[in-house]
């Protein structure tokens, strides 16, 4: 089975996502690749489809809404699954990365509309030397770093056991690819 993970990423963390969960997938024994939402990916010849975006601002990035709702009767017709790269780190008051509060807010609507199986909040990256100049300089403000702390905050080892667990669902007897079935 074809799997493609579709990722809307601005300075390459969510793209790296991306390309980990197709890897991984990979080693379970699917044909899995990353696309991203840009160039229009077509999604002919896949059975089930991954879509991530960073998150800024508490939004899915334009491209990624964009694809999900170009290709929503296609996606409805496949297992979906969904994933939000951000925040870099909790703040006071959030309990977890499950907290409905951290939740892009256009996800609902996405989940709604293609049926998606899940959808997965994993913390993200921040390289200042990858910056634009409008955020190098946002930045620079001290409350800035405060909500924008540089480093790596990815959780490789909760990324992988997602992507096993999509490749279990995958693999298991009697799931419906492609064909509308739930």
């Amino acid at each position: 089975m074809r799997i493609v993970i579709v990722h809307a990423s601005k300075y390459g963390s969510t793209r790296e996502i991306a390309e980990f969960i197709a890897e991984k997938l990979g080693h379970r024994g699917l044909e899995a690749e990353a696309q991203s939402a840009g160039p229009v990916p077509d999604l002919e010849g896949f059975g089930a489809v991954v879509v991530g975006s960073a998150v800024y601002m508490g939004h899915w990035m334009p491209e990624a809404v964009d694809f999900v709702q170009r290709n929503r009767a296609v996606l409805a017709d496949r297992p979906v699954w969904l994933f939000s790269s951000g925040p870099l780190q909790l703040a006071p008051g959030d309990s977890a990365l499950d907290d409905p509060e951290l939740v892009p807010t256009e996800i609902p609507a996405l989940i709604e509309a293609v049926h998606a199986r899940e959808h997965r909040i994993f913390f993200g990256a921040l390289d200042p030397a990858k910056l634009a100049f409008k955020h190098r300089a946002l930045r620079k403000l001290p409350a800035a770093r405060a909500i924008l702390p540089e480093g790596d905050f990815r959780n490789w080892h909760s990324i992988e056991a997602w992507a096993n667990d999509i490749a279990r669902a995958l693999q298991s007897p009697g799931i419906a690819v492609g064909s509308g079935g739930r």
